[in-house]
């Protein structure tokens, strides 16, 4: 019987798992240095704010890997003898493969600074992340002061948990502005307004220069590069980004650039071996996406395309329009289609915020056609699949302002500022 091995029980393994055995009777094996079984990693804040258990996060029961012929393994693959189709666990062990799918997402950036690997310093990634901040953060007692370094998604949602231990924080962003090299500018700055209503030391152009030991080897304060100005901290959270975890990979003859390369059909230049989700880099990126995407969704599609080749059904990977979703604070943000920072050629952004400032909207339209390309929105909950059918129908702005209740999860809640959203546009478009 075929041997199907999987490294990496994140979505994207998983969702290759599970879609290989609604195909096949293959053997499929696990495996993952992380944890026993896949859980939701996207929920290990609520872990730590106190609304979820660990076991809530698991979305199958314990039961559901060995009634669907799923096998286990709890290790940490050392390397990959692809000659011999031979993995070698860092325990001793090895186990063979007829065909392998590498899944093993991603890591916190570090940049070198000195201090890095001080007690007391870490990234948000994985479940033994959560666990040491348990550790390192578990109330403001033991913490007296975090720092956050790098203005991402992550960065943000650790902010938000120590908040809610009520444990101070010092946010280090390396921008003029949150986000803002995704964010047009009227988005970010109601970004950074909010983060500071939250009471969060947002430090915008701000840089980490080092992180200084106390004479136990412990982060006792960070010094910021610009001004030279010293921070007491117990904790420093590093969310600067994340990349491929690849390392094991070095001596496989799998070809690696930032991540693992892979065509189109997800697919290394080692016959039986096929990379996806957060470690995958795509030789030539799809259209406006980047060759490497650490987005949950599109773990999950990889994971589903790459069953169906293994299968038999050799597919491309077509990933559709993009779309995204996170949570500031509060605020929740979606965006569909392409909304870049600044306008591209040809294009224009329309922008309408409430007064409230914790909801707007910025659509993105070809100034040349009026056809709609894309939208921001916070503070509004709109519906994926009405978006996603008119990008594929190519609609123009017009329509979809003059329609965009039919998006809105609430259309009651959404009258209340319809009227404004709709004068807005139109008075813009008169003053284009």
């Amino acid at each position: 019987m075929e041997h199907i091995v999987i490294i990496g029980n994140g979505i994207s393994g998983v969702s290759a798992a599970r879609h290989i055995r609604k195909l096949s009777d293959k053997k499929i094996t696990i495996i993952s240095a992380e944890t026993d079984h896949f859980f939701s990693r996207t929920a290990l804040m609520y872990i730590y704010m106190g609304h979820m258990k660990y076991e809530h996060t698991k979305p199958y029961e314990d039961y559901f890997w060995s009634k669907n012929r799923i096998e286990l393994k709890r290790a940490y693959v050392s390397k990959i003898n692809s000659g011999n189709k031979e993995l070698h666990f860092a325990d001793g062990g090895t186990m063979n493969y007829d065909k392998l799918i590498i899944a093993t997402g991603s890591k916190p950036n570090k940049f070198g600074w000195p201090g890095q690997d001080l007690d007391g310093v870490q990234g948000l990634y994985s479940f033994q992340d959560l666990e040491q901040l348990e550790k390192n953060a578990p109330n403001k007692e033991v913490c007296k002061r975090a720092v956050i370094v790098g203005g991402g998604l992550i960065g943000i949602e650790l902010a938000e948990m120590l908040h809610t231990r009520n444990i101070p924080v010092t946010f280090l962003v390396r921008e003029s502005s949150f986000w803002h090299g995704v964010l047009p500018i009227g988005e970010s700055e109601m970004i950074n307004r909010h983060i500071k209503n939250h009471h969060i030391d947002l430090r915008l152009s701000s840089n980490l220069k080092e992180i200084l030991p106390d004479e136990n080897g412990r982060a006792r304060a960070v010094i910021i590069q610009e001004t030279g100005e010293e921070l007491a901290c117990d904790l420093v959270g590093l969310t600067a980004g994340v990349s491929p975890n690849i390392d094991f990979l070095k001596d496989s003859g799998i070809e690696l650039g930032r991540g693992v390369k892979v065509n189109r059909f997800l697919e290394t230049n080692v016959n039986d071996i096929y990379a996806i989700g957060d470690c995958a880099e795509q030789h030539e990126p799809i259209g406006n996406r980047r060759p490497i995407e650490a987005v949950w969704y599109t773990g999950r599609m990889m994971g589903e395309t790459v069953a169906q080749t293994i299968c038999g059904n050799r597919i491309e990977y077509k990933p559709g329009h993009w779309f995204n979703s996170a949570k500031f604070f509060d605020i929740e943000y979606q965006t569909y289609g392409w909304v870049f920072a600044q306008p591209r050629e040809n294009e224009t952004h329309f922008h309408w915020k409430h007064e409230d400032d914790t909801k707007c909207i910025t659509i993105n339209t070809e100034i040349s056609t009026g056809k709609f390309l894309g939208i921001n929105t916070f503070g509004i909950r709109m519906r994926h699949e009405v978006f996603d059918r008119w990008l594929t129908e190519e609609r123009s702005t017009e329509y979809v302002v003059e329609h965009l209740v039919e998006a809105n999860f609430d259309p009651e809640f959404y009258k209340k500022f319809e009227s404004q959203i709709k004068a807005a546009f139109h008075q813009q478009t008169v003053n284009a």
